[in-house]
């Protein structure tokens, strides 16, 4: 055996787990299937035992397989954190920041964003900045995995090894479309409004659902984008933000439905990995988003 494992072999094993397979992993490895088979039989050889098994029945590690991947991903993110420390201590604040956001946030004045951004980028001029738009649930696995370095977004609950910080808080309406039978209207009931067929987010659950006033949902969408395309077909209501919905209001496209009833405000947080919140990006990163948030507030 040699002295020392190559790194890319480990990296090349962490992917096709996280992937489940060759075919999977070859798109974020950008290698050929064969290639990637020619780096887990190096690593295979090298460590002396059959790290996955492949066939009709698919993907699956071995016993010895899974305890040699946790073994890694501890490894690679000590590895990632002795560069970053590295680059800290040598001065040269380069690198890659991986930030992630709920989808239909660019125009949300409390968190204002670019001017975010901004900041950031006259601080560090040469980090590559890496913004990804994800939902809370691929929000926390990104930060738990270190694929992220920080998130914003609405969190219904706490993490462990996630540190979490409140920011500010998002106001929601029930709206429906000029083309709803509600939108004329002059007096609505919460009844009528139940009624209708409800667009909601697929990771919201019945929960989320009954503490809104809904027993369940009609359809179901991924971003923010189809959820106001469902409600302005007319045959939805759902919830949107109400920076996101403020210029269709004003131009008569939409109404909100009973704000007293059905109105709500979701708790907006940036979150990191616990251990991880002193590292320089990540605390700078933190610092302007408290001061800007706490200035839109005022």
């Amino acid at each position: 055996m040699d002295k020392h494992i190559n790194v890319r072999l480990l990296e090349v094993f962490v992917t096709v787990v996280k992937n489940q397979g060759y075919a999977g992993a070859q798109q974020t490895l950008n290698l050929s299937t064969s290639a990637i088979s020619n780096y887990m039989s190096e690593l295979e050889a090298y460590v002396g035992f059959v790290l996955c098994q492949r066939g009709r029945s698919g993907f699956r590690l071995t016993e010895k397989g899974q305890q040699f991947f946790h073994q890694t991903i501890k490894l690679l993110d000590e590895l990632n954190n002795l560069e970053r420390h590295a680059q800290t201590l040598k001065g040269d604040l380069g690198g890659t920041f991986r930030i992630a956001v709920l989808d239909a946030t660019v125009l949300d004045k409390a968190l204002s964003m670019p001017a975010i951004i901004r900041q950031f980028n006259e601080k560090f001029p040469a980090v590559h900045l890496n913004l990804q738009v994800r939902s809370p649930y691929e929000q926390v696995q990104g930060i738990l995995n270190n694929e992220l370095d920080m998130a914003i977004g609405n969190y219904p609950s706490s993490v462990n090894n996630v540190v979490e910080e409140k920011l500010y808080r998002e106001q929601h309406w029930l709206y429906c479309s000029h083309l709803n039978p509600l939108f004329e209207q002059k007096r609505i009931t919460q009844d009528q409004v139940i009624e209708c067929g409800l667009v909601t987010r697929s990771y919201w659950n019945s929960a989320d659902l009954r503490q809104k006033g809904f027993g369940h949902s009609t359809a179901t969408v991924e971003s923010m984008e189809a959820q106001l395309t469902l409600i302005l077909s007319g045959k939805y209501v759902g919830y949107l933000p109400e920076h996101y919905a403020q210029n269709l209001v004003s131009s008569g496209q939409l109404r909100p439905l009973l704000p007293s009833v059905f109105g709500y405000q979701a708790p907006f947080s940036l979150i990191c990995k616990r251990g991880r919140s002193k590292e320089v990006f990540i605390r700078y990163m933190r610092e302007i988003l408290v001061k800007q948030t706490k200035l839109q507030a005022k």
